[in-house]
């Protein structure tokens, strides 16, 4: 499960208002919920997109501090993808990446690098 702050300033529930519509239009209609670190977050076993085996995605709150957008894509194997499948890969790509910039308003090049100073400020990390 990757998680991911918003920009300075910003939060998630004023870029995303009603997160169940926003991931229901991005990746199909929700079927059920996944509990992670004390929120539950929305479960799509059948997303709209082939490619997706199931997607878990929604706000992960602390006390005290900003909630995060929390998301795990569960993708199917490209060798298994006939060639209609192939085409929605990247729709995938773009939903994935349409989506997180809404949610974060951080394109794909700045979570790359919030997520990469991220580890590199980790103490339990060994160089």
């Amino acid at each position: 499960m990757k998680e991911y702050k918003m920009r300075r300033g910003e939060y998630l529930e004023e870029r995303i208002p009603d997160m169940e519509s926003t991931v229901e239009e991005y990746f199909g209609p929700i079927t059920d919920t996944h509990e992670f670190r004390g929120s539950d977050l929305f479960l799509i076993e059948e997303p709209d997109n082939p490619v997706f085996e199931k997607i878990i995605v929604g706000a992960v709150e602390y006390s005290g501090k900003k909630d995060k957008l929390a998301v795990e894509f569960h993708e199917r194997d490209p060798t298994e993808l006939g060639p209609d499948e192939l085409e929605a890969a990247g729709e995938a790509v773009d939903a994935k990446n349409d989506f997180l910039l809404e949610a974060t308003g951080r394109d794909a090049k700045s979570r790359r690098d919030s997520m990469k100073r991220k580890v590199e400020d980790d103490p339990d990390h060994d160089f």
